[in-house]
């Protein structure tokens, strides 16, 4: 009993260090030495943009300036404004906009951005589709930055970088979750350096339209699935750092913990809805799916198993070190919590809330999706 104890202790910490650094350091190195250079070169194709919305009239004119006062612009034909069962006042802000190139796509009934999307492609007339969301600001050279990937045959979808923007009224929630989005983003780059990324930047994407294949209506992430399919196709998902888009971070853990909560039942999902994505003959990148995408699915289970053995092994010294390494950890967490709570900011326990806050909403995600509890319909907070 007492070396089964030990195994399971050093297991679960290994698991964990492979899942937080061992696979972002092995993949920044296989990217460094082993890395596939992409043959860019200015294209002049034409540019649809899909953008999905549901009673956004406060923030859709803000949307549409962003998008046509970027450079090459004029490589942009048509922006498709599907209306997921919007009741608001967005279809005459749409439909009075003075661009002809706008063109509102009215859908009665709320199903998902998904459904939306399936729906929206086909009648796309560019051969680049820009999928992108209402929030998200972009950066004027965005196109002029993704576009010349397409010039190498072998790329089927861009993504963009989503910057986090901070400012006086950022929390310590916010200063966490911009920390934690800048390692993400620090793993795609070296992914996109590899192989490939397992996945986009929801928010700001590049697809190639003869590529894409209609995906579940009840899909969460539409950014993983819709470019894994194009991957499971030959082609490859690249990560452009510098093609930017900007948006905030969540204000507070209850607002992330809604989004991670989504996001990682999505996950999840995509096992249930793409079983053969967990074949290694199936899937060009899945070793990238499985360690940046599904192993961390599994964060909880080890953090939990780590406490309870170093506890019951507390009587050595070196597992009384991990215990203590680890309270720390967690008590750090809460401090950031209460930080929190009370409207200060702190640099220092915002990590550390983040980190306990998303292995939480973790465990919470994978209750839902062993229940089958999918939400593919976003629900906005505020709190």
């Amino acid at each position: 009993m007492h070396l089964l104890l030990q195994l399971l202790c050093w297991f679960s910490l290994a698991a964990l260090v492979y899942i937080y650094a061992g696979y972002p350091l092995l993949v920044w190195m296989l990217g460094r030495w082993r890395g596939h250079t992409v043959q860019r070169a200015p294209i002049s194709a034409c540019v649809s943009v899909i953008l999905v919305v549901h009673n956004e009239a406060g923030q859709i004119r803000r949307k549409l300036n962003s998008l046509l006062a970027m450079d090459r612009t004029d490589q942009i034909i048509e922006i498709l404004v599907g209306s997921d069962g919007s009741t608001d006042d967005a279809a005459h802000l749409v439909q009075t906009y003075a661009d002809p190139r706008v063109r509102w796509m009215p859908y009665a009934e709320r199903r998902g951005k998904p459904s939306v999307i399936n729906d929206l492609v086909p009648l796309a007339q560019g051969d680049i589709i820009l999928l992108t969301d209402v929030r998200q600001d972009f950066a004027p050279d965005f196109l002029m930055a993704t576009l010349p990937n397409f010039a190498d045959a072998r790329v089927g979808v861009v993504s963009g970088e989503l910057v986090l923007q901070a400012d006086e009224s950022t929390t310590t929630a916010g200063e966490g979750i911009g920390l934690y989005w800048r390692y993400e983003k620090f793993i795609r780059e070296a992914e996109s350096q590899f192989r490939g990324v397992p996945g986009a930047t929801g928010a700001c994407y590049l697809i190639r339209r003869e590529l894409f294949r209609p995906i579940h209506d009840s899909t969460i992430l539409d950014d993983v699935a819709i470019p894994l399919q194009i991957v499971s196709q030959g082609y490859r998902c690249l990560f452009e750092r510098g093609a930017v888009a900007y948006d905030r971070p969540s204000a507070s853990t209850q607002q992330e913990s809604v989004r991670k909560r989504r996001t990682i039942a999505g996950a999840a999902q995509l096992i249930v809805q793409y079983p053969q994505w967990l074949l290694p003959w199936c899937n060009p990148l899945w070793f990238e799916f499985v360690s940046h995408k599904l192993a961390r699915l599994t964060s909880p289970v080890w953090l939990l198993t780590a406490l309870v053995t170093s506890g019951l092994l507390r009587n050595e010294n070196v597992y009384v070190l991990l215990l203590i390494a680890q309270c720390g950890c967690y008590a750090a967490g809460i401090i950031g919590w209460t930080f929190q709570r009370v409207g200060r900011r702190s640099t220092l326990f915002g990590p550390f809330l983040i980190f306990l806050t998303l292995n939480i909403t973790t465990a919470q995600a994978l209750w839902d999706a062993l229940r089958s509890r999918y939400q593919v319909t976003w629900h906005k907070t505020t709190a």
